[in-house]
């Protein structure tokens, strides 16, 4: 199969299957742009991120926050909005405590960012925030981890909520505490109050693989997944397990035009615009049955103030009747109507000619106008 990229965008393809498995042809198209001044709008960044490949982390894998998701999961069932980035004080004065917003067409969610906290004497609460221009925002440092007492080193406790955050001991005795980090975000209405309590992790990042709240969807894979069903899905299987967003940074496929509101994500405090429209089509030109023509959605919306920019991830997951040995070609982009005509001159087994004067020379000696 030849893949033919002429979106001028970063552009791949890879297989899936679906939970019957029939194979999927999966098309990720990425277009980065740069994150406009007040009022403007937004233009293609001069240097375009490339599809991610595979999940990206801020530490060692399994045991740190995901940084970027793969570009390639086979399906989704929303767009997934998602920020890497930090809290900036306003006006750039040092401040304990800041919310932070992030909106997305009918998407708004907000959350307290403090300063560095730390536990005390065991018998004193913990320090106040540390003052702060600027302070990352991460599932690292949200409110969950894994607690162990040194003299018990095979009993360990886990948030499921949050694997790989920080402040939550229940396991470990108070004065070993002393020093420790509290969580940097918290719920504007539910404040971190203990170390042992059912908090929500705040953060706009991508979601792991190994929070509750993605391998709850995973599905089964027991004795019985094994013998009847391997390697397709599992019954239970949802592809909601392919959001990488929580539940409250989803939204319906963006279209273009949506609104968008980032507050005290940026030293400009606060940041608008509307969502960029584009079109991407792909066409599955096969080799004996009818040619099969769709649009890429926009599944993946991804801030990186930090950086200036954001990146959007169109998606187009294709069900093939047999296997990838039906298609000939694969084109992504726009494509001039003079292909539509040949195309179809081709499928009724006639020559096409592009003007009346091609087809006259067709006829002359030596092909000669």
């Amino acid at each position: 199969m030849e893949f033919v990229n002429l979106s001028g965008l970063p552009a791949g393809w890879t297989l899936g299957f679906d939970q019957e498995g029939r194979e999927l042809l999966v098309v990720a198209v990425k277009a980065t742009y740069q994150i406009p001044s007040e009022g403007q709008i937004p233009v293609l960044a001069e240097e375009q991120c490339e599809l991610v490949k595979a999940d990206e982390f801020t530490g060692e894998p399994g045991y740190s926050a995901t940084l970027r998701e793969t570009d390639y999961s086979p399906r989704k069932l929303k767009c997934d909005v998602v920020l890497n980035g930090s809290a900036y004080a306003p006006h750039g004065r040092p401040a304990k405590a800041v919310e932070v917003s992030l909106r997305v067409g009918s998407m708004r969610k907000s959350f307290w960012v403090f300063g560095d906290r730390r536990w005390q004497d065991f018998l004193l609460p913990p320090s106040g925030p540390e003052p702060f221009v600027r302070t990352e925002i991460s599932y690292d440092r949200a409110y969950g981890g894994a607690d162990r007492n040194e003299d018990e080193p095979d009993r360990v406790a886990t948030y499921a909520e949050n694997p790989v955050g920080t402040g939550y001991h229940p396991i470990r005795r108070a004065p070993a505490l002393v020093g420790e980090l509290l969580a940097n975000s918290a719920e504007r209405r539910h404040p971190i109050s203990d170390i042992t309590g059912r908090f929500k992790p705040m953060s706009f990042g991508p979601v792991g693989r190994n929070f509750l709240f993605r391998y709850k969807h995973a599905g089964t894979y027991d004795q019985k997944w094994l013998e009847e069903r391997a390697p397709i899905w599992p019954t239970d299987f949802s592809y909601a397990y392919c959001q990488c967003a929580p539940d409250d940074q989803q939204v319906q496929f963006l279209q273009g035009g949506e609104p968008v509101e980032l507050m005290n994500l940026s030293p400009e405090g606060v940041l608008s615009f509307e969502v960029p429209s584009r079109k991407v089509p792909v066409i599955c030109v096969a080799r004996n049955q009818q040619d099969v023509e769709t649009l890429c959605v926009c599944d993946t919306f991804l801030f990186e103030p930090d950086l200036g920019r954001f990146s959007l991830t169109w998606r187009a997951s294709i069900p093939l009747r047999r296997n990838l040995f039906e298609l000939k070609q694969v084109v992504v982009g726009e494509l001039p109507r003079s292909w539509y005509s040949k195309r179809r001159a081709q499928r009724a087994g006639k020559t096409y000619y592009a003007s009346l004067a091609e087809a006259v020379a067709s006829r002359r000696p030596g092909g000669r106008p």
